[in-house]
């Protein structure tokens, strides 16, 4: 925190560290007969975009479903956006062969690689995936290359139609914002297919999980 003059008045300028809170606590999250211990918080400041430090209702949905239908990971490699604390990462690895979770908040990264840690060490021998964090800002074209150049044979596989696809667990927030989804997919080349019985309440929110794929 810094103080400046300004005539007569005196400015307080916060950077990042008032906002931030590394008070996790270690949670037990269940679905079905998965059952991970990570570290997270039970809210976040939306300044500086830490909300990346709790479970939103997309990820319990999310865990849900693939809990459920465990065959659609089966021998995949999974690069997955925004991964937060990583409980849908996480859980992913213990039905696919690789895993790559991405996020772009500094502080963010940490708790996720702690919990991968936390996850990977002897005390949790359910481990079956290989797991890295890397970080990935939605749109910076850079960080896209590295991570390609980094992990070339996953990104071999995940080239060409038919060969992969997007699963978006999506939260209902605006009904304006449910057709604009829908639309930018369409604008895109993608095709969006909502699955048959994954709508559901999640907290007090409408939930439903999409398939992605190109046309």
């Amino acid at each position: 925190m810094n103080r400046e003059e300004d005539g007569d008045d005196e400015v307080v300028c916060l950077d990042e560290s008032f906002f931030i809170n590394d008070d996790y606590q270690l949670t037990t999250f269940t679905f079905g007969s998965q059952v991970l211990h990570l570290f997270c918080l039970q809210s976040a400041s939306t300044d500086f975009d830490l909300t990346g430090q709790l479970v939103w209702p997309g990820a319990m949905l999310m865990n849900d479903y693939l809990s459920k239908n465990p065959d659609v990971l089966q021998a995949s490699s999974i690069l997955e956006l925004g991964s937060g604390v990583g409980v849908t990462g996480i859980l992913c690895s213990r039905f696919c062969r690789e895993v790559l979770l991405t996020d772009h908040n500094e502080e963010v990264l940490k708790i996720l690689k702690k919990n991968i840690e936390h996850h990977t060490s002897s005390e949790n021998p359910n481990s079956d995936a290989g797991l890295a964090v890397e970080k990935l800002e939605w749109g910076n074209s850079d960080q896209i290359i590295k991570i390609i150049q980094k992990y070339p044979e996953q990104f071999l596989r995940l080239k060409g139609r038919g060969q992969c696809k997007f699963i978006l667990a999506y939260v209902s927030r605006a009904k304006s914002m449910d057709s604009m989804v829908l639309n930018e997919a369409t604008r895109h080349g993608l095709l969006i297919n909502e699955i048959v019985g994954t709508r559901s309440v999640v907290g007090n929110l409408e939930g439903v999980i999409f398939e992605v794929t190109l046309k």
